[in-house]
């Protein structure tokens, strides 16, 4: 099994507080499929960047490069146009076992 990072590029600065509404129901529906992921036991961590640029960031397991695509190719966000996929094989030399982060302040 091997891990993989996808990122996910903003088509414009302060994207997460700009959204359409076609753009909020994308991410409606991706929430929903990364807790699909989640639930299957793949996703590792996923979340935005801060600040100006809202890249969306997310590590996951698959056997090898055609299964991450497959995973990749569900994704709503990206399938749909409203943002653009980079997915890139990821070597975790580190994993610490916690789950959640801390609010940034």
């Amino acid at each position: 099994m091997a891990e993989w990072i996808f990122f996910m590029h903003p088509p414009r600065d302060n994207f997460i507080a700009t959204m359409t509404v076609d753009e909020r129901s994308a991410f409606a529906a991706h929430t929903e499929w990364l807790a699909r992921l989640d639930a299957a036991g793949v996703l590792l961590v996923a979340g935005p960047t801060l600040g100006t640029v809202n890249t969306g960031v997310g590590i996951f397991t698959a056997d090898d490069e055609a299964a991450a695509r497959r995973i990749i190719a569900d994704e709503p966000v990206t399938t749909g146009g409203f943002m653009r996929g980079d997915l890139r094989p990821i070597q975790l030399g580190y994993l610490n076992p916690r789950t959640e982060s801390e609010p940034v302040t």
